[in-house]
C-alpha cells in the first residue's frame, strides 16, 4: 500500500491522500471546516512571562514572550497586547528587535529558559521581516531553549544566538552561535560540553565586537535537579566571538552555577553579575569591563533559586539603577550596594524592562503576567488582557451553562462558566485553591468541589453553598510507609458511587465519604526505586520544593462501565489494573513493545465503550525522549497497540475518547491538539483559531458535545460541538454533498447584562446561540451559483444565508430569523431595519442549490425549555410582529412612490413646460413625506424629531425582539400608527388623483416617459 503523503508547512498539516485508492481521507482544514476554537482565558490570573523587549526608539511598542503562550505585541505602552506568533511553538526563550530595522525585523528564539519542572520546549529560531505578521524558521530545531539573541546594530546580518539547549538530556546543540549572512549559515563559536549551555549573552552597546557569555552546566530529571559544575563560567570576547577568555578574577573558587549578567548601557565598562556558588554567592560588580570583580551584596532576594531567577537589568540612562528577578524582585538605586523589593504584584519575577524615554517607567514579567509601573517600581499595575493561564488539569460539570474547573501554575485553582452575559469576564471566575493548583473535580450530584495544591500538601473539599472548606488529604499512618505524592497528585471521582473519591500516592487510596475517611486498596504500585527518591536536589543551590517527588501514582481511571475496573499509571512507568476493586493488581507495562523503560504514564483513559479497553499516554520528555507514545488495549492490558502516526507533532500528555464514536479520539501534545476519526490510523492537527500551545488536559462535555482543553499557556480553549466529526466515514465522504445531523436549535430567552470589564481587560467569547447547518462538500465549489435558503413547510422562503463553499466540512449559522423588512428610505438609520422577525418553533427546510442540483435537509427549532411564556402569548407576539412587519413594508412602498414622483418633479420643475404642475406635485408630496420619514439631521448630534417611520420602526423592533405578548400600550400604539399609515396612504391617493395624474399626463403629452413605479411585489423583492 502507498504511504500517506503529507505536507507540513509551518506546523500545519494540510491535505492527505489515502492508503487505499477507494478511501477518502480528509486532513486539517478540510476535515474540520470552519469548526473553530474559542479562547475563554482567564486573564485575571495570567501566566509566566519569560522575556520582555521594548522598541529601541518607540516607547509605545513592547513585546512579551510567554512560557507557553507565544509572543505578544503592544503598540500602546503595554495597555493591551495582541498575539503575533500563534502558529508556532508557544514556549518562548528570547525576543530580539533589530536596531537597524526595529519596525520590521524581529527574531524569536523558542523554548523556556527558566528551567522549572513544568517548562515547555521550543523548536528553533524564527525571524520576521514585517513586524511579526509572518515568520520564517531559521534553524536550531533541536535546540529546545534559546536564551539570548544579539544583533550587531551596525550590521543586521551579524547575529549571535545563545543556545541553552536540552534540559533533560545531553545535547551538542548548545553554546553560542554566529551568522554573518542573516541566518543562512551558522558557526558555533563557543562550546563547552554536552551538559553546558549558554544561559546569557550580552553585547557592549558601544562596540559590537565585545561580547560576554555565561555558560551553565545543568541537568534536570523527573526526580531531581543539578545546577552547576566545571562547565559553568563567564566568558568575554573582544574580537566578535573569534576567541573567548574566562573573566573570573574575584569570583568564588570551585564549581559555579548559573550567572545573571548585565552591562550598563550608559557606562559599558560597568558590568554586574550574580554568581551562583557554594560560598560568597551574590552580586558582583566590575568597573573595568570584567577584568576584576568585587562582591557587593548577598541579599536573599538576589541569590534565591538562581535556575529560576537569572535576569539582571541595568537602567538605560542611570548606571546606579539595576533590577534583579527573584521571588519578589529587587531594585537598587545605589549601584548595587542596597536593594529593596519591587512593588506589590504577583511573586516570581522573571524579567524587567525600563522605558526608553521615561526614567520612572518600567515593565515587569512575572509568573502571573505583565505589570507596569510609572513610579520606578513602587506601585505596579497589572496588564489585564493577557490570557496566558497555565492549566495543569481541567474538568467540567453538567450545569447550564457548564462550568470549567482547573488548577494553574502558581495561580491557584478556579472555576468559571463556559458562557456568560456579555462574554466571560474576570469576575465570572471563582477561586477554590491557592499555590500551584492542579486537579479540580466537581462532585457528581452535590455542590461540592475538590481541589488541591502542590504535592497534596492541601486537598480541599469545598462546600459551595455553605462557603466551607475542609482538608481531606490521606495522611501517613503510624507504623506504615510515608506517603509519596506527586507534585501533580492524582484525584478521581467515581461515576458509580458519587461520594467515592480516589487519590494516589505510591498507593491507591479510596474514600467512600468524600474524603473524611480513607483506606488503601493497593500495595505500592510504583517501582519504588530508591535512586529516584533523593531527598536533596538543586546541585550548588539546594532546591527541594516537592516537585521532584518521584516513584508516585500520577493518573487514576475508574472504568465508567464497571466500578471494579480501575487503572493506575505511575510516573516511573507502571501501568497497573485491577478488575476486582483493588483486591489484586496486574502491572501490564511489560506487554507494551517499543516503549522505553520507566516512561512516565501521564494519562490513562478508560473507555466508555468496552470495559477492557483503555488508552495510555506516556510522556518521555523528562528523560530526553521527545517522541509521542500512545497505546490502546482492548483486553485489560494483555496486549497493547500503538496508535501513533507521523502526523502527530510533539510528545503527548492527554487523550480523550468520544462518548459516541470510539474511533473519534482527541490527543493533546506539547504543540497543540490532534484529532483522529479512524481510531488512530490518521491524525490531523486542529489549527482553526487554535494556537500551537501545550495541551495538558482534555475533557468532553456530554450535553453540549464541546471539547474543552486545558492548555499550559493559553488558558481554557473550547471547540463547540464536535458531534459532526462522529459522522465522518467512507460512505459519507463518497457523497458530493452530505448534511450532518443537527442538534435542535434552541431559541434562548435568557437576557442579562455583562459589561463589568473595561476596554483593557480580556473577555472570553461566548458560544454562538444560533442554529448550525453543517454539511460536507466533496469538492470546493468554485464555478456557478450556489445558494443556501431556509424555507417553511409551505415552501415559503424565509431567508437566504451565505453558504460555505470549502471542500470538507462547512458550518453555517442561522439565528432563527427570517429576512429583515424593507424599510422606507430616510435621512437616518432605524432600529427596525436591523431587526428581523424571529421564526416560531417548528421544523424548517434547508435548501442548498449548487448549479442545477438541489440538496435538502431539515432543521428543528425549539423554544427555550426554561421558558415561562405560554404558546398563546408567543402566537400573539408573532401576530403583532408580522402585522408591524407588513406595515413597515407598506410604509416603505408608499415612500418609494412618493420619492419617485418627487424626484421626477424636481428634475422638471425648472422646465417652463412642467414648472406649474411639477411645483404642485412637490408642494403636495413634500409635506406628506416629512410626516412619513425624517428628512433632516444626522444619526448623532443632529437628531431630528421622529416621524412615522421612526416610531413604527421602534415599536416593531421592540415587539419583534421580545418574547412576551405585546403590552396593552404597545397594542394601542400600534393602532395609532396604523391609523397614521392608513391616512397617509389615503392622502397619497388623493394627491395622486388630483395632482400627480396631471403631472404624468403632461409628461406623456410632451413626449416624456412616465415615472416608473415598481409594483409592490417588485419593490419588496428588489435588494
Amino acid at each position: 500500500m502507498n504511504k500517506l503523503i503529507k505536507v507540513l508547512a509551518c506546523g500545519v498539516i494540510t491535505i492527505s491522500t489515502s492508503v487505499n485508492a477507494q478511501d477518502i481521507v480528509l486532513k486539517g482544514k478540510e476535515l474540520f471546516g470552519n469548526l473553530k476554537a474559542r479562547e475563554i482565558g482567564p486573564a485575571l490570573m495570567s501566566g509566566r512571562i519569560i522575556d520582555l523587549e521594548n522598541h529601541p526608539t518607540n516607547s509605545k511598542i513592547i513585546y512579551a514572550g510567554a512560557a507557553g503562550g507565544g509572543v505578544w505585541k503592544s503598540e500602546n505602552a503595554g495597555a493591551t497586547f495582541a498575539p503575533i506568533f500563534d502558529e508556532h511553538a508557544q514556549s518562548i526563550g528570547s525576543i530580539a528587535i533589530d536596531p537597524s530595522d526595529p519596525d520590521n525585523t524581529i527574531w524569536v528564539g523558542t523554548g523556556e529558559i527558566w528551567t522549572r519542572n513544568s517548562v515547555s520546549l521550543g523548536d528553533g529560531l524564527y525571524k520576521s521581516r514585517d513586524g511579526g505578521a509572518n515568520w520564517k524558521k531559521i534553524g536550531f530545531e533541536k535546540s529546545e531553549r534559546i536564551s539570548s539573541i544579539k544583533i550587531n546594530p551596525n550590521n543586521s546580518n551579524e547575529v549571535y544566538v545563545a543556545v541553552l539547549g536540552a534540559l533533560w538530556s545531553d545535547s551538542e546543540e548548545r553554546g553560542v552561535y554566529k551568522t554573518t549572512d542573516g541566518g543562512k549559515t551558522w558557526d558555533k563559536i563557543l562550546y563547552t560540553n554536552e551538559k553546558t549551555g549558554a544561559s546569557d549573552l550580552i553585547m557592549d552597546p558601544t562596540n559590537p565586537n565585545i561580547l560576554y557569555a555565561s555558560m551553565w552546566e545543568f541537568r534536570r530529571t523527573g526526580w531531581g535537579f543539578n545546577s552547576g559544575g566545571p562547565g559553568s563560567a563567564l566568558y568575554k570576547s573582544t574580537d566578535a566571538g573569534k576567541t573567548w577568555n574566562k573573566i573570573h578574577n574575584g569570583f568564588p573558587q570551585g564549581d559555579l552555577g548559573r550567572f545573571a549578567i548585565a552591562i550598563a548601557p550608559s557606562k559599558p565598562e560597568l558590568i554586574f553579575a550574580v554568581v551562583e556558588s557554594k560560598e560568597n554567592k551574590g552580586l558582583y560588580r566590575s568597573d573595568d569591563a570584567g577584568k576584576n570583580w568585587k562582591l557587593l551584596n548577598s541579599d536573599f532576594g538576589l541569590v534565591v533559586r538562581p535556575f529560576y531567577f537569572s535576569r539582571l537589568v541595568v537602567h538605560p540612562t542611570n548606571p546606579d539603577i539595576l533590577a534583579k528577578g527573584g521571588l519578589f524582585g529587587s531594585i537598587s538605586r545605589d549601584g548595587g550596594k542596597t536593594f529593596k523589593n519591587l512593588g506589590e504584584m504577583h511573586a516570581d519575577i522573571h524579567d524587567i524592562v525600563f522605558d526608553i524615554k521615561n526614567p520612572d517607567a518600567m515593565f515587569v514579567g512575572t509568573d502571573g503576567g505583565v505589570y507596569r509601573s510609572w513610579d520606578g517600581g513602587a506601585t505596579m499595575d497589572m496588564v489585564d488582557n493577557l490570557p496566558l493561564s497555565q492549566f495543569y488539569h481541567i474538568s467540567v460539570d453538567n450545569q447550564e451553562p457548564y462550568n470549567i474547573y482547573g488548577g494553574l501554575q502558581d495561580n491557584g485553582s478556579w472555576y468559571g462558566p463556559s458562557s456568560s452575559p456579555g462574554g466571560i469576564e474576570a469576575r465570572d471566575w471563582k477561586r477554590v485553591g491557592v499555590g500551584d493548583g492542579f486537579r479540580v473535580l466537581k462532585h457528581p450530584t452535590k455542590n461540592i468541589i475538590y481541589s488541591e495544591m502542590q504535592g497534596a500538601q492541601q486537598v480541599w473539599r469545598y462546600d459551595v453553598d455553605k462557603n466551607y472548606n475542609k482538608t481531606i488529604q490521606p495522611l501517613p499512618i503510624k507504623g506504615e510507609a510515608d506517603l509519596r505524592f506527586n507534585w501533580n497528585a492524582p484525584m478521581a471521582v467515581s461515576t458509580h458511587q458519587p461520594d467515592r473519591f480516589y487519590m494516589g500516592s505510591q498507593f491507591l487510596h479510596v474514600s467512600e465519604d468524600m474524603g473524611d475517611n480513607w483506606k488503601k486498596i493497593s500495595p505500592d504500585l510504583t517501582t519504588n526505586d530508591p535512586a529516584k527518591q533523593d531527598k536533596e536536589s538543586g546541585g550548588i543551590s539546594v532546591d527541594k520544593s516537592g516537585a521532584e517527588t518521584h516513584t508516585t501514582i500520577f493518573t487514576i481511571a475508574e472504568s465508567p462501565l464497571d466500578e471494579k475496573v480501575i487503572w493506575v499509571g505511575t510516573d516511573d512507568g507502571n501501568v497497573q489494573v485491577t478488575q476486582n476493586g483493588g483486591k489484586t493488581w496486574e502491572n501490564t507495562v511489560a506487554n507494551i513493545t517499543g516503549l522505553p523503560k520507566n516512561t512516565w504514564v501521564y494519562h490513562i483513559e478508560a473507555s466508555s465503550h468496552n470495559k477492557g479497553t483503555a488508552y495510555a499516554v506516556f510522556d518521555g520528555h523528562t528523560s530526553g525522549d521527545m517522541n509521542t507514545h500512545v497505546y490502546k488495549t482492548t483486553d485489560f492490558g494483555k496486549t497493547w497497540k500503538s496508535i501513533v502516526t507521523d502526523d502527530i507533532i510533539g510528545f503527548a500528555r492527554n487523550i480523550q475518547e468520544d462518548y459516541v464514536n470510539e474511533d473519534l479520539l482527541f490527543l493533546g501534545t506539547e504543540f497543540g491538539l490532534f484529532i483522529t476519526i479512524d481510531g488512530g490510523k490518521n491524525w490531523s492537527r486542529f489549527t482553526n483559531k487554535m494556537p500551537a500551545t501545550a495541551v495538558h488536559f482534555i475533557d468532553l462535555q456530554k450535553q453540549t458535545n464541546d471539547l474543552v482543553l486545558g492548555t499550559h499557556g493559553r488558558g481554557v480553549i473550547i471547540i463547540d460541538d464536535i458531534s459532526p466529526l462522529r459522522e465522518v466515514n467512507q460512505g459519507m465522504l463518497s457523497k458530493n454533498v452530505h448534511f450532518f445531523k443537527s442538534k435542535p436549535g434552541i431559541i434562548k430567552e435568557q437576557g442579562g447584562f455583562g459589561g463589568g470589564s473595561t476596554e483593557l481587560q480580556f473577555v472570553g467569547s461566548n458560544p454562538s446561540s444560533a442554529a448550525k447547518i453543517i454539511y460536507y462538500l466533496k469538492k470546493r465549489h468554485t464555478f456557478g451559483k450556489m445558494t443556501l435558503t431556509i424555507k417553511d413547510q409551505n415552501d415559503n422562503e424565509l431567508i437566504t444565508l451565505t453558504p460555505g463553499k470549502a471542500k470538507g466540512i462547512n458550518v453555517v449559522s442561522w439565528g432563527f430569523r427570517q429576512k429583515n423588512p424593507k424599510v422606507a428610505a430616510g435621512k437616518n438609520f432605524t432600529r427596525g431595519g436591523f431587526t428581523a422577525p424571529r421564526v416560531p418553533a417548528g421544523t424548517y427546510k434547508v435548501v442548498l442549490k449548487k448549479g442545477k442540483k438541489e440538496y435538502t435537509n431539515t432543521i428543528v427549532v425549539q423554544n427555550d425549555p426554561k421558558s415561562q411564556i405560554s404558546d398563546s402569548d408567543r402566537k400573539a407576539q408573532r401576530k403583532t410582529t408580522m402585522e408591524l412587519y407588513d406595515d413597515m413594508e407598506s410604509l416603505a412602498y408608499l415612500v418609494h412612490k412618493v420619492d419617485a414622483y418627487l424626484k421626477s418633479a424636481n428634475r422638471l420643475k425648472e422646465d417652463n413646460k412642467f414648472k406649474k404642475v411639477a411645483t404642485k406635485v412637490i408642494e403636495a408630496l413634500q409635506p406628506l413625506k416629512e410626516t412619513l420619514v425624517v428628512t433632516t439631521g444626522d444619526n448623532y448630534v443632529g437628531e431630528a424629531e421622529p416621524e412615522l417611520r421612526e416610531k413604527l420602526s421602534d415599536l416593531y423592533s421592540e415587539v419583534a425582539n421580545q418574547f412576551e405578548k405585546p403590552s396593552l400600550s404597545q397594542i394601542e400604539n400600534q393602532g395609532v400608527l396604523k391609523t397614521r399609515l392608513t391616512k397617509a396612504q389615503e392622502d397619497f391617493e388623493k394627491i395622486n388623483k388630483k395632482v400627480i395624474s396631471k403631472f404624468e399626463k403632461r409628461k406623456v403629452k410632451e413626449g416624456k416617459k412616465p415615472t416608473k413605479i415598481l409594483s409592490k411585489e417588485e419593490f419588496l423583492s428588489k435588494k
